[in-house]
């Protein structure tokens, strides 16, 4: 946003940051220009450049330090569930949540008739009364009204006054519990506010019960939505673990892992993934947990071990109500967790009302273990899986599930796990006979789980994962892929997974849509992003890619295949610049080299894009084969694309998946050896 000094010595303290999509434009400058000529420092955009870090921490920056928000609203934005600014529309909800609740700071206006049940907002923005100011034109007392907030000195009038431009604005934040609906897309696919009764009457009563007339035509004022989280849906927070040894939060963890999977497992319950359940570990209370995951239950709970018992004690809260609904404490034998699992789940799908179909009991117990030391190497091998920040680290993961094995050979689970964790090992560290055994390992271990248990999702998924990336059986990992979903069909991972593929595939309607339904049962973890940018830059959909790739970001700063990747999107679209700032951003991953050797050869700097191609070879050297190609053909030079191509076949290196609907091997696509080549690797229809 474009920072303007005060034009006036009176100016009010603070500026004020405007938000809005691009198709707002003009309604946005007819605001702007209404509050900068009463002296008031608005930060807009007027260039509408996007992207790139250096955007990014600008935003980031103004966002912070900005005294009023301003977010423009419209059926613009309420049909975009992806844009730009809804990544600033999230980063100023984040702030609320550190500024005290009679402040104002969201100042929502929308500039025509959008309703607010579904302009599709963050819940802060639905906890203040609206301005409309249809097609942006501003009044003085609007102006005003800003004025005053920006001084401090405004407060509520008693009444709403009868012009939209005197409309009540930023009304103080009432004792009433808001929240967000599934986000989809930036975190967002639908939002709603649950108002208590006594509450909503009284706002009701102070503020809305008369009728607000807009310049046009009067009309009354839409009441708030209320917080309506799917039918059945539920968020499990980790247990706390009560041994008193923070060794052993390992054990209270993977059982919390084992529940929620369970219950994952009940056709007609929607529950909330592991990684954005567990973000909540300091456990704040049930309202935000439910507003931030759109859910309508909680199950928490904690876990004490001694030996081989173990006391588990959980509760179900109805989120909307803030009510237990039911809670128990079960005293078992470690041999018995699988039946502990199915107890509890029976439990809160009878609670919540849930149709149990077929045995619930087999469902959860199969692939399990009765053997108290395998089901306690497994969790242990869950662990290493679920907190490793490198590649490296993967190999105690590994040793635990092994473990898990020795002391139950027939723990299904436990071999799926171990073809998982040895697939990832293999394509990201191993090379050579390493690299080649790891993965027919992985092989075997995936066919013995399904062996096993030839209904568990897990080893369907496994098997997938070895044929898509190793062998390069895409016809077979398609048909994996299809029978995990079909077993596992509330599954984050395995909608994520099977999502990815299907688009580089060449199914990108269907790609897209497993991802984004990733993204509402896990919409905090980083993954589902990424994934979702992924299928939509396959789709030769860019922005929508780099959107979903900087929401990726703003859930891990530090996630640099987002960045890369988010730079090819920019790159696509043929914005250089920001295709530029984003890929340097994490400049030493090779990763980034990749990316810059295309973006700098198209701004004409020859001799940075050879370097970057040669500190890649370096780093790489043919375990690169498939991007070097890339990088030929968008530099114009086939014969060594087609070259490079040839050697990642020979490789069986597993970016070949990509090379039906890679953008970049576009200018390839009508040339005999490319068509070949496409031929050999088999892509399913």
């Amino acid at each position: 946003m474009e920072e303007e000094s005060p034009t006036q010595a009176s100016t009010p303290g603070g500026a004020v940051f405007l938000s809005y999509a691009s198709q707002d434009t003009e309604a946005a400058k007819r605001i702007c220009e209404a509050l900068r000529s009463a002296g008031i420092e608005v930060w807009f955009d007027q260039s509408e450049l996007r992207g790139g870090d250096a955007w990014d921490q600008k935003i980031r920056r103004e966002i912070h330090d900005c005294t009023l928000f301003i977010p423009l609203i419209s059926a613009n934005t309420a049909a975009r569930h992806e844009g730009y600014f809804r990544l600033e529309w999230n980063l100023a909800d984040q702030r609320t949540q550190m500024i005290a609740r009679n402040r104002v700071f969201i100042v929502p206006v929308c500039v025509d008739a959008t309703p607010e049940t579904s302009a599709d907002t963050p819940e802060s923005f639905q906890r203040v009364q609206w301005t409309r100011l249809p097609a942006g034109a501003t009044g003085r007392p609007f102006v005003e009204r800003i004025r005053g907030l920006l001084s401090g000195k405004a407060s509520m009038p008693p009444g709403v006054a009868a012009s939209a431009n005197s409309r009540a604005v930023g009304l103080p934040q009432a004792p009433v519990q808001a929240a967000r609906r599934s986000k989809q897309g930036l975190l967002g696919a639908t939002v709603a506010v649950v108002l208590g009764a006594i509450a909503y009457f009284v706002i009701d009563r102070l503020w809305i019960s008369k009728p607000v007339l807009s310049s046009s035509s009067p009309s009354a004022a839409p009441a708030p939505a209320v917080f309506s989280p799917p039918p059945h849906s539920i968020a499990v927070l980790p247990f706390v673990s009560l041994s008193g040894d923070k060794e052993q939060e390992y054990f209270s963890d993977g059982l919390t892992e084992e529940l929620l999977n369970s219950l994952a497992d009940i056709e007609g319950l929607q529950v909330a993934a592991r990684t954005s359940s567990f973000s909540f570990r300091e456990h704040p209370d049930v309202a935000t947990v439910a507003h931030k995951l759109n859910v309508g239950a909680v199950l928490e709970g904690s876990v004490r071990r001694s030996g081989h018992t173990v006391r588990v004690t959980a509760q179900l809260i109805n989120a909307v109500t803030g009510f237990h609904l039911w809670s128990k404490t079960y005293d078992r034998d470690l041999g018995d967790v699988l039946k502990l699992q199915t107890e509890i789940a029976t439990a809160v799908a009878t609670t919540l009302k849930v149709t149990l179909l077929g045995d619930l009991g087999a469902k959860i117990e199969l692939g399990g273990t009765r053997n108290p030391g395998a089901f306690d190497a497994y969790l242990r091998g869950l662990k290493a899986s679920q907190s490793m920040n490198d590649p490296r680290d993967i190999p105690s993961a590994i040793d635990a599930y092994t473990e898990a094995i020795r002391l139950d050979p027939n723990y299904a689970l436990a071999f799926a796990r171990r073809s998982i964790a040895l697939s990832l090992y293999s394509a990201d560290e191993a090379t050579g006979a390493a690299f080649r055994e790891g993965f027919e390992q992985a092989e075997a271990d995936a066919r013995r789980a399904i062996a096993l248990a030839p209904e568990l999702a897990q080893a369907h998924l496994a098997l997938a994962n070895v044929l898509r990336n190793r062998t390069l059986e895409f016809s077979q990992a398609r048909s994996e892929y299809d029978r995990a979903v079909a077993l596992a069909p509330g599954n984050a991972q395995v909608l994520r997974l099977s999502g990815g593929f299907a688009a580089a595939m060449g199914q990108f309607d269907a790609g897209i849509a497993a991802a984004r339904r990733a993204i509402v049962l896990d919409p905090l973890d980083q993954e589902s992003h990424f994934i979702l940018g992924m299928a939509l830059f396959a789709a030769r959909r860019f922005p929508e890619a780099a959107t979903a790739f900087a929401e990726a970001i703003s859930l891990n700063a530090d996630f640099t295949p987002a960045y890369v990747l988010r730079g090819l999107a920019f790159y696509g679209d043929g914005d250089l610049e920001s295709a530029r700032t984003s890929c340097e951003a994490k400049r030493d991953y090779w990763f980034s080299q990749w990316c810059l050797a295309l973006v700098y050869e198209k701004l004409g700097r020859h001799a940075d894009a050879e370097a970057g191609l040669a500190k890649m070879k370096v780093a790489q050297g043919d375990r690169a084969a498939y991007h070097y190609g890339t990088i030929y053909a968008q530099w114009g030079d086939s014969p060594k694309a087609l070259d490079w191509l040839a050697t990642a076949v020979r490789a069986r290196n597993s970016a070949l998946e990509y090379l039906k609907t890679d953008p970049l091997l576009d200018p390839l696509r009508n040339d005999s050896r490319f068509q070949s080549i496409e031929r050999q690797l088999r892509f399913p229809n």
